[in-house]
Formats: C-alpha cells, structure tokens, sequence
C-alpha cells in the first residue's frame, strides 16, 4: 500500500456525527488499549493543513503514539477535511473554539472510556484555538494544553500580505509561499521535506487566517490569564510567522497566571513545522510526555 493510499485511507474516518455538524479525522490505531490512567489525547491541526499534519509517514505523531499505545484522535476542524464548515463570519478562532468545545464534549462522552481526561496538542492556529477551548473552562474534563507554532505578536507585514490575498471563503496559499513560512533552514529537515508535507496541504477559511493576525493579538493575554490547566509551550528557532525571541517565549509562558504549571521554551534548530524537521521526533515525544504526565496514577486503595 501506498503512503498515499494508507494516508487517504485515514481521512475518510470519521470520529463523530452528530445532527447538526461531522467531525472527521484519524485515531493513532483502530482499537485503543482498553482505559487506563493515560488521557486521551486531540490533536488540533493549524491553518493549511488537514488532520493529516499529524499523520505524514515518517513524522506522524499518530504512529508515535501507536508504538507507545497512547490513544490520540487526530481532528479536522471546521472546513477541513470532512467535517463541517462554520459561516464565513464565525470561521474565526472563536467560532472554532465553540464548535471544538462542544464536538469534544460529544467525543469525550463516545470515547473518553473511563480515562481521567482530556490533553490537547495545538499547532499554530490550532494551538491558538486549544487556548480559546481551555479558556471556555469546559464541562468535560480538560487535562492539559501542548501548544506550538503561537505566540503574542506577528511581523507586521505577515497582516498586509494576509489582507492582500483574494476576498475568498476559502484560499489555498501557494506552495512557494508555505515552504517559505513553514520551514526553517534547509539543514534543519531532511531530504524530501517540505514535499512530503504536501499530503497534508488544504485551503484555509481566510476568516481565521486574518483572525490570527489581528484579534488575536488582542485577545491573546486575557485568553491566556484563564486557562487553569497545565500549559507545554514550544516555539520554534525559524518560526517566520511570529515575532520570536526568548524574551517573547518567556512572556507568552507568563500570561498563563492561572494554570498550575507552565513549560514554555524556545525550540531550537527548527521552524514553524516542527513535526516536519529533523528535531520532530524528540518534540512528538515531549508532547506525549507532558500528556502523560497530566493524567497521574490514582494511589493504590
């Protein structure tokens, strides 16, 4: 079988319908160990990429987790892969956020199966997204957040060359473009990347596109002050989307004033993408950790 097909083969899952809206997107295997003290954990794709982010072959997070039998339920958000699209106006960061709380309830109640909780991975728009859900304070049980590929403030021409492009609903950036922004120095990926990321590549509601450069600026540090979870923030070297220094990393990690514990470093030798560098595999790994370690073992009775 193809990667392709095996890729392909994935997307058609789909985790939840309901009523009103599907969810789609792919399970790090087909049948989980049965419940244990390990979360569950959902990982939220960024803007132009699919569910798939997770599940390129060779960076997948999803066979990572596999391999350690770590149940994680990779998901498309609202436009992407299967699942159903918000109102241009409400395919904002927000929007996406009141939909992800409420699909995550229905998830947790069809699959949650006895596990302490939930643990969310967010990447870029969708770690963005994660903080908006955990600042919500959900009535299902929220472990924990691993974000990456956010932060306080964007270039300020990243705003006017968003504004420029074409007054669509959906807009698929040019492939020139996102090697441009979602990669780091050619030393810092392999050979094969970025076209082994293609497969993952999907067009983007161009609401939440301008919505990440602009309210969210605004929004950011208020979100921040009410997540109550603990917080795992990685922020890449080469990351050409965000204003990026240590003293930025270290700001974004205090805004967090209420959650118990927060992890906030910069990433070294990699750029936006970070599962798709040569360092991915020790940041999949560190992401796993930390969900793991949001779910401790209840002492023996």
């Amino acid at each position: 079988m193809t990667e392709l097909r095996r890729d392909a083969t994935r997307v058609n899952h789909h985790i939840l319908k309901t009523v009103d809206y599907a969810i789609s997107g792919r399970r790090s295997a087909e049948v989980w160990p049965s419940a244990s003290d390990q979360p569950l954990i959902i990982a939220v794709h960024g803007g132009t990429y699919s569910s798939a982010y997770f599940d390129i072959s060779g960076y997948s997070l999803l066979d990572r987790a596999a391999a350690l039998e770590i149940p994680v339920l990779a998901l498309d958000r609202p436009g992407y892969g299967h699942s159903t699209p918000l109102p241009a106006s409400e395919a904002t960061i927000a929007g996406n956020a009141e939909r992800l709380d409420d699909g995550l309830g229905a998830i947790w109640r069809e699959q949650g199966d006895g596990r302490p909780g939930i643990v969310l991975i967010g990447h870029s728009i969708g770690g963005a997204i994660s903080i908006a859900v955990a600042a919500r304070q959900p009535n299902w049980p929220l472990l924990g957040i691993a974000i990456s590929g956010v932060g306080l403030v964007t270039p300020p021409e990243a705003g006017e060359a968003w504004a420029a492009l074409p007054d669509l609903p959906m807009l698929n950036l040019p492939t020139e473009i996102k090697d441009a922004v979602m990669f780091g120095p050619p030393w810092t990926f392999d050979a094969g990347m970025p076209e082994r990321s293609r497969l993952a590549d999907a067009a983007i509601p161009r609401a939440e596109l301008l919505d990440i450069v602009t309210t969210w600026h605004e929004d950011v540090r208020r979100l921040a002050a009410q997540v109550t979870v603990p917080v795992h923030y990685r922020q890449a070297e080469f990351d050409r989307l965000w204003i990026v220094d240590p003293s930025q990393v270290s700001e974004f990690g205090a805004a967090f004033s209420a959650a118990p514990s927060v992890d906030a470093q910069l990433y070294s030798s990699a750029g936006h993408c970070i599962d798709f560098h040569r360092l991915g595999a020790a940041f999949q790994l560190e992401q796993l950790a930390f969900g793991l370690r949001c779910a401790p073992p209840h002492p023996a009775s």
